[in-house]
């Protein structure tokens, strides 16, 4: 972790939610899910040289610990995670940027507390429910947890890559989620697939109240994204809410791959570049 940011936790309804602080300036917040504050680092850094820039761990996931663990980490929920952080800095309104479950997150925060953020960047969210298969994805969806459940790993995050359309070696996937594994990151994938991937593609954002907030929406896409699902959720939403996508470098975590471009490319789409 660089050595510039503050870390602290914040109470919230259910959860004691782990977050960091960096730089000072317009507030900014990366959040992914499951993805935690570690992912948004290197960007984060970046972006602290003249930014206030708040990254946190989403609940139930590494250091933010959770009350009840059996209870699902709903997009509500987390959006309401962010919207107190947001107001225990007060530093906004903010520029949000969430990733995969994270830009879900983003839009329910948009939805719920848009005076919390003028502008919001929702990074390739994986909303099924906006494509026309969306019922064979939820059936397979189901099908993934329950193999995961059943204590096959392995074969779930086949089927993950599969649902995704990401295309990975089988080897690789051997290599990352095989083997011996930081019990942690075990914890954290567990939670995820039990309590936070299903209520994250199952979310229906409202339409017509994205399309009144005074927040502006961005919907973000990977430049390496193409016929991945996630590129076609994110045209989904774009089209429903009457905008362009705009592209960001990279694939689908392109702001960890290539923090350096996706900075750039940010600060462009913010008015900065």
């Amino acid at each position: 972790m660089t050595k510039t940011a503050t870390t602290d936790t914040l109470r919230v309804p259910d959860a004691l939610l782990h977050y960091e602080v960096r730089g000072r300036g317009p507030l900014v917040v990366l959040v992914g899910a499951p993805m935690d504050a570690r992912s948004f680092e290197p960007l984060a850094d970046l972006l602290a040289a003249d930014h206030t820039v708040l990254t946190t761990d989403p609940r139930g996931i590494n250091r933010s610990k959770v009350d009840d663990p059996d209870r699902d980490a709903t997009p509500e929920l987390r959006a309401d995670d962010l919207a107190r952080l947001v107001r225990h800095l007060d530093a906004g309104p903010a520029t949000v940027l969430g990733s995969s479950g994270g830009a879900v997150s983003v839009l329910a925060l948009a939805q719920a507390n848009p005076e919390l953020a003028h502008t919001v960047i929702a990074h390739e969210p994986p909303l099924d429910q906006l494509v026309p298969d969306r019922e064979d994805l939820l059936r397979r969806t189901d099908e993934m947890v329950a193999t995961y459940l059943s204590g096959d790993a392995l074969g779930a995050w086949r089927q993950f890559m599969a649902i995704a359309n990401i295309q990975m070696p089988d080897e690789v996937i051997e290599h990352v989620f095989g083997g011996e594994r930081d019990p942690q990151d075990v914890a954290d994938e567990r939670f995820q697939y039990e309590h936070m991937l299903r209520p994250t593609v199952e979310w229906v954002p409202d339409s017509e109240v994205l399309r009144s907030v005074p927040s502006r929406i961005v919907v973000g896409i990977g430049e390496d994204s193409g016929g991945e699902l996630c590129e076609r959720t994110s045209e989904a939403l774009a089209a429903v809410l009457g905008i362009e996508p705009t592209r960001f470098p990279g694939g689908h975590i392109g702001f960890a791959d290539d923090p350096d471009r996706f900075a750039v490319r940010l600060r462009e789409v913010l008015g900065e570049g």
